[in-house]
Order: C-alpha cells, then sequence, then structure tokens
C-alpha cells in the first residue's frame, strides 16, 4: 500500500517527483473520453521507467496465443487493444540540451488531474545539467464532447538565462505493445502528409486492418502574441514532426499549443479518413484552447449533475468516490453499441482491453442508474450481437442445439482468453450475462427487449447448462464438474454453489420468459422458435434439472459450500497470515495456492449478493462470518461485495473497511499493480457500495427500496438515481433522510419497507429517529 496521493475532494495531486512511482502516477491521471484514452506520460522526452500508451477504443490485434501444451478449443490468439500513435510529445532543447526530467534535477513537480473539469496539468521546475533552470506547466484533455480532439497548453520559462529555444512536436507510430507475446510491433504505415503547420499520419494494424489517422498542428505564443515560426519537417517510417527554434527571454512565457485528431476505420471510410481528421482538427484549432477547455468543464459539469457522490466529513473517501466515477465516465458513454469496458480501460495494457463478465456483474448497475437506459441497453445488444460467436465457442467444445458459451475475454464474441482454467471452466459467466437482461429489465421495465433480444440469448444460455450438468446416480441431483468459479485460487473443482445457483436460476428465468413472450409477443415468439428450432419439450428438462440440482452445503455450521471438499483443506484464517507473504499471488507458488483455503474474491458471497432475498439474515451472516476471514482480497472486484453485504448485516465498520479499501483500490495501490493501469470495472463496485450498501438500494419487481444509514466516519452523503424517468436525489444524514423529485414524473419508492409517493419535484424529509423499523437505530 502507497500513499502519496494528497487528499483532495475534486483533484488526484502527486506532489514531488519519485521516479520510482511515475508509472502508477500515470495510471492514475490518465484521461479518456470513450473513443480514446491516453495515460499521463510526460510530453518532452523521458528517458525513466514510464509505460507510454495511447489508446483507441475497438482497434485491437489478435496476438497468437502462447503456450507450451496447446489443447483442443484453446484460443488461437488473445485480442489486446493497442499502444496507438503517441500525439502529446513534445521534445525541447535549451541552447541544444534536451530536457529529460530522468537527467535534470527537478523541483517543484506536481501532477494534477482535476476531475471536477476534466484535464490534467504538470509543473515543475528543471536544472539542467548546464545550470539553466526552466520552469514548465502544462495542461491537457481528450475533449468529452468532440471525441477525435486531443489539446495541449505547455509553458516554458527560462528563470536564470536568456537562451535558444528548440522544439521537435511529432506524431509516434513506431510504437509497440509492452504485453505483445512476441515482441513484434502491430501498425504498418499506409500514408502520411506533412505541410509546415500540419502533420498527419495513418496507419493500419496488422491482422484486422484497422485504420487510424492522427492530425495534429500547433501554435506559439511568447506572453500574447503569436510567433510566426519557420518550421522543419522531419519523416521518418511511422513518424512524422515539425521542428522550430525560436528565443527565449528571461522569466518570459513561452507557450505552445499542439492539437490533435485522432479518427479511425471504425466510425469512417478508408478514403475519408485524412480529409475528416483535418477538418475536425481545423475546427478545434480555430476553437482555440481556452475556449475548448471551458466547454470541457461544461461538459463535465453535466455529467457530475447526475452521476456524483457527496460525502461529508471524510475527505479520502470523497476523493475516492469521485475518482472511481471520473474513470468509469471517460471508459464508456453507451453511444457505440460495439464498444465494451475493458478492465483496465483506457490506462493500461493488462487483461488486452478486452470485454470480462465484469461488466454485467457489476458496471451495468451503475449505467442503469447514471444514464439514460440507453446506455445500459447498448451493454446488453453488444453481447446479443456476439450471440453467434457464442454459439461458435460452444460448439468447440462439443456442444450442440444451439447452446451457447459467452466468452470469458472477447473483442468480437470469439473466446480469446490464454489461460486454459479459465477458458474452459470459469463459466459463471454465462449466468452473469443472463442476469444482466433480468437486471436491465427489472430496472427499467423495458419487457419488449426480452421479445427482441433477451429471450433468444437466455435459450442459449439454458441449452448450455442442460448440456454442461450431468445426473450423479449416487447423489440422485443434477452435479457440474470441472469448473472454477469467481475464487480463481481454485481451479477444476466439482459443484461450486454459485456457478450451481446461478445455472438453475436461469433455467428457471429462462422459462418465465418464455412464457412472457408467447403470451405477450406471440408473432415474436413463433418467429423466434422457428429461427432457432426451439421446441416446448426443452423446458421439461430445464425444470427438471433446476429442481434438481445438487448444492453442496455443511449443516453442521450452517453454510453453503464454496465447493465440493472445501472444508477438507487446511482451514487458516488471513489475519494468521504474516505480512510478509502478502500479496499471495506475488509470494506463494500457484500449487501452494490451489490447495489453500484461502478466497481471491466473493465466491459463495457472490451468489448471496445476488440472492439476497432467497435467504434469511442468519443464513447470510453465518456465511459472510465464515468466509470472509478466509479472503484475501487480491481481485478488485472482492471488496465491494463485502462491503453491500457486510452493510445489510450492520456490521458498519467492516463494510467501511471494505469500501474504503475498493474506493481507494488504486490510489492507494493495495495490490501492487496500479502501474499497470487502473482497475476500471471495479470502479463500478465503489459506486455499489455507497449506493446499494450504504444507501441500501435494491429494485425490487420494478420498485424502488432504500433502507439507508450513515456511516460513523461520515457527516452525511447524497447521490442521485435516475428510475422510471425521474430523477430522484436521495440525502442520509445523522438526523435526516431526505429524498427529492427533481424530475415532474411522479415516482413511487420505499423507505425502510413503507411506502412514499413522490410527486413532481416534491422533497421528502423522514426523521432517522421515528424509522420504527431502522433496523441500524
Amino acid at each position: 500500500m502507497k500513499d502519496y496521493i494528497k487528499a483532495d475532494e475534486w483533484k488526484i495531486i502527486e506532489e514531488g517527483f519519485k521516479p520510482e512511482l511515475n508509472k502508477i502516477s500515470e495510471s492514475l491521471c490518465s484521461i479518456g473520453n470513450g473513443h480514446q484514452g491516453q495515460r499521463a506520460n510526460f510530453e518532452e522526452t523521458y528517458s525513466g521507467e514510464t509505460l507510454q500508451g495511447s489508446y483507441m477504443a475497438g482497434v485491437y490485434y489478435p496476438d497468437k496465443t502462447r503456450v507450451g501444451w496447446w489443447k483442443n478449443g484453446y484460443p488461437e490468439y488473445f485480442a489486446k487493444v493497442l499502444n496507438a500513435t503517441n500525439w502529446i510529445g513534445i521534445k525541447i532543447w535549451i541552447d541544444g540540451e534536451e530536457l529529460d526530467l530522468a537527467t535534470s534535477k527537478v523541483s517543484q513537480f506536481s501532477r494534477i488531474l482535476n476531475m471536477q473539469e476534466g484535464f490534467l496539468e504538470r509543473s515543475f521546475v528543471a536544472k539542467l545539467n548546464s545550470g539553466k533552470e526552466i520552469k514548465v506547466k502544462s495542461q491537457r484533455f481528450v475533449s468529452a464532447k468532440r471525441k477525435e480532439i486531443g489539446a495541449i497548453k505547455y509553458q516554458i520559462t527560462p528563470l536564470n538565462f536568456s537562451g535558444k529555444l528548440e522544439t521537435e512536436l511529432f506524431l509516434d507510430g513506431d510504437i509497440k505493445n509492452e504485453d505483445a507475446n512476441y515482441d513484434e510491433k502491430f501498425w504498418e504505415e499506409v500514408d502520411k502528409q506533412a505541410t509546415n503547420e500540419v502533420l498527419c499520419l495513418t496507419l493500419k494494424t496488422k491482422k484486422t486492418g484497422f485504420y487510424l489517422t492522427t492530425a495534429t498542428t500547433f501554435e506559439v505564443f511568447q506572453e500574447d502574441a503569436a510567433l510566426s515560426l519557420e518550421t522543419h519537417i522531419i519523416s521518418k517510417e511511422k513518424y512524422l514532426s515539425l521542428k522550430t527554434q525560436t528565443e527565449l527571454k528571461q522569466n518570459e512565457k513561452t507557450t505552445i499549443y499542439k492539437f490533435a485528431s485522432q479518427v479511425t476505420s471504425r466510425d469512417v471510410e478508408n478514403a475519408d479518413l485524412v480529409s475528416v481528421a483535418k477538418s475536425s482538427l481545423q475546427t478545434a484549432f480555430a476553437e482555440g484552447f481556452e475556449s475548448l477547455k471551458k466547454e470541457q468543464a461544461e461538459t463535465w459539469a453535466e455529467k457530475w449533475k447526475h452521476a456524483d457522490i457527496v460525502i461529508e466529513g471524510d475527505i479520502k473517501a470523497q476523493q475516492g468516490i469521485r475518482f472511481n466515477i471520473f474513470q468509469l465516465d471517460q471508459t464508456y458513454t453507451g453511444t457505440d453499441e460495439r464498444l465494451n469496458i475493458g478492465p483496465k480501460g483506457f490506462t493500461g495494457e493488462k487483461y488486452g482491453g478486452s470485454t470480462y463478465w465484469d461488466t454485467e456483474a457489476y458496471c451495468l448497475a451503475f449505467y442503469l442508474a447514471t444514464a439514460e437506459p440507453k446506455v445500459a441497453k447498448n451493454l446488453l445488444v453488444y453481447r446479443y450481437k456476439h450471440l453467434q460467436k457464442a454459439i461458435e465457442n460452444a460448439q468447440k467444445l462439443g456442444f450442440t442445439n444451439g447452446a451457447a458459451l459467452f466468452p470469458m475475454v472477447t473483442m468480437n464474441g470469439e473466446e480469446c482468453h490464454n489461460e486454459w482454467e479459465i477458458t474452459f471452466e470459469e463459466i459463471h459467466r454465462n449466468g452473469a450475462i443472463a442476469r444482466a437482461v433480468f437486471d436491465y429489465v427489472n430496472y427499467t421495465q423495458d419487457k419488449e427487449y426480452l421479445a427482441d433480444f433477451g429471450l433468444e440469448l437466455l435459450i442459449a444460455i439454458a441449452r448450455f447448462w442442460a448440456q454442461r450438468v450431468h445426473f450423479s446416480q449416487p447423489k440422485q441431483k443434477y452435479v457440474m464438474h470441472g469448473v472454477t468459479g469467481p475464487n480463481e485460487y481454485e481451479n477444476n473443482i466439482n459443484n461450486n454453489w454459485y456457478t450451481n445457483v446461478l445455472a438453475a436460476w436461469c433455467l428457471d428465468y429462462t422459462k418465465e420468459t418464455i412464457d412472457f413472450v408467447e403470451k405477450n409477443y406471440p408473432q415474436k415468439y413463433e418467429n423466434l422458435a422457428l429461427k432457432i428450432d426451439f421446441k416446448a419439450e426443452e423446458i421439461k428438462k430445464w425444470l427438471d434439472i433446476s429442481q434438481n440440482m445438487y448444492y453442496p452445503a455443511d449443516e453442521k455450521l450452517g453454510i453453503f459450500l464454496q465447493q465440493e471438499g472445501y472444508l477438507d483443506k487446511e482451514q487458516i484464517l488471513v489475519a494468521d497470515l504474516p505480512q510478509s507473504e502478502r500479496p499471495i499471488n506475488q509470494k506463494w507458488s500457484w500449487d501452494r495456492i490451489l490447495r489453500s483455503c484461502f478466497i481471491k474474491q466473493a465466491d459463495t458471497l457472490q451468489g448471496i449478493y445476488l440472492f439476497e432475498d432467497r435467504y434469511d439474515i442468519e443464513t447470510i451472516r453465518k456465511n459472510f462470518e465464515f468466509y470472509e476471514p478466509r479472503t484475501v482480497h487480491e481481485s478488485s472486484l472482492s471488496p465491494c461485495v463485502h462491503s453491500i453485504l457486510a452493510s445489510k448485516l450492520g456490521m458498519k465498520e467492516k463494510a467501511y473497511q471494505m469500501y474504503l479499501r475498493t474506493s481507494r483500490l488504486d490510489l492507494d495501490d493495495y495490490n501492487n499493480d496500479t502501474e499497470d493501469g487502473l482497475h476500471i470495472t471495479s470502479m463500478a463496485g465503489t459506486w455499489m457500495s455507497v449506493v446499494q450498501g450504504f444507501g441500501g438500494m435494491r429494485v425490487r419487481n420494478g420498485e424502488l427500496y432504500f433502507t439507508p444509514y450513515l456511516p460513523q466516519q461520515w457527516k452525511g452523503f447524497s447521490f442521485r438515481i435516475g428510475f422510471k424517468n425521474a430523477w430522484i436525489q436521495i440525502k442520509v444524514s445523522t438526523e435526516l433522510i431526505s429524498l427529492k423529485n427533481e424530475t415532474t414524473q411522479e415516482i413511487s419508492l420505499f423507505i425502510y419497507q413503507k411506502n412514499y409517493t413522490l410527486k413532481a419535484n416534491q422533497e421528502l424529509k423522514i426523521d432517522v429517529k421515528k424509522i420504527e423499523d431502522n433496523i441500524f437505530a
């Protein structure tokens, strides 16, 4: 754990230059807009430790899988989001000496991510080897309104000299991914054009054939006067730059403005890429940096209007939740149904930038409540459009009759994970996708979605489960062998409780959905049945499975067993592990981990979280008190589920501890891996910890419920929820629970099981002390 980020409600502040932490800070201060993203790399040359990263949404390369033993059904490649053209580069020379913070004496260094207004700034004083000192201040952002545009303001002030400034503003496409399996570069040059004012570089990915055109231009000011400078064009393979020089005067600022436009063939025909890139660049340039920055602040103000969570009296908790919300809204905007949410977003290369089950299990809830319904719907449509690929994935493993196994990792619907125990065994992902259909319909009441998309997907998943189980004669139950649950510190186990529960539920929900669609959309049902050759006889088998599924349990302890044989393991608690052996995934052999009882993330508790209404409070408590002390929380997805369940159980201190851990997982580098990129999908879990945990929000049968309480470390908190065309603000303090309907749409909801109706623009205030059934009173 590292504690070097200064606490601030709206900013991520790094003070003092610490080269050993640079890659962490590059991750933390990343910027993006759903179309492109950029790590917080320096604009000027830096020869120290860095992970250069500029990424374009949906642009990937199928890097050939690297394994020692190939198995049937194994993915041929691992899809990777590509490190794309470096557009931020500005090389600086002072009287022929290059500025490089790795070789300079650096003071007054700060790097600040302004989350409220959506930009990154950096300042420092550098003393070069010659003794010359310069002060630099830079600001940059990628536009939240104009997705192709990025802009930089770079100011240089000589402090103890006057002299010559040389600059080289470049586009560098000769880059590679740090995680390339065979150390190859994934881009080929297609075209480059250069004038004394504009550079334009077009690249193409190998194999996948994505085109990217990046155009850039610049202007230079001294004080308030624009300079007319001679430029020298430098052209190399996959590289273009404009080199200029001017005179510096002591204590006088020179300001460089650099603008870039990045356009891909995902959105524009190849023949039009250059003209579109140049056109959007020229429009942005004419607008100017300060005007674009003002537009950026206004756009983010609108985002924060709906998504913000305010925490009073706990600045680190406040910083944590805003950081998580900011990164989520930078990563996914919901305007493009071809896109999804990679675990690292636009902040690093790990996990390939691909789609995992994290989206359905964690992210969907955030976008359902904080954005327009179409944003969440597009996440589901993304999976529907990959249904045929999911059927093909299942066929590779021997499944028939239109059974679908959605991939654990994908860019285009095809499985591309390169670890066999996850590719073949971690099949609970199918259940998460089915559950997302339920959650979306339950929240929005968009039941026509079931007829148009959802039912076809559910039937394909149900067909998979029906073939994946088998009947055990000794148990006289259906069982599921050779699986991996959410706890990836167990592989090839039998009867993972969570997976079995999810599979049985999915079969029942599919039957329920069939009945609904057949009754309410008979023609669409008939067309679908014909399309997928569905026969009602299949349902009989599904119901037999769901009614006779085996669920391992221990009656003496009163708990569900994570899997068969779990209690045969040596039972050691995490509290008994020496700190020197944590995290175990970095200190232990994989063999030792697999033999241990330690749990990477919520597994059985994940199932209890999803289906909590099935279980009484004591059952939930017994399982929580058994499994949480054995959980090392070495997955970023783990703390949030524990925080929510702890809130439900009235374990307020544990809930707060788990919230703080999930909200500051990257800010404090809990798992020693933030340098690889941020844990974007788990950030939605931070939001869930507040809204579903401390706010107690649930949606049951299309109705909204709250059971809020205030953590003792806070003076109050508030958040907004979009539900059934209404926006509701919920405020919780030591004395009052306040609910305000901020729209003209009347809304019904429940507070501690009591029904209230909020009329248009009405505010309701409830005295906490008068709530008779407040379980936390």
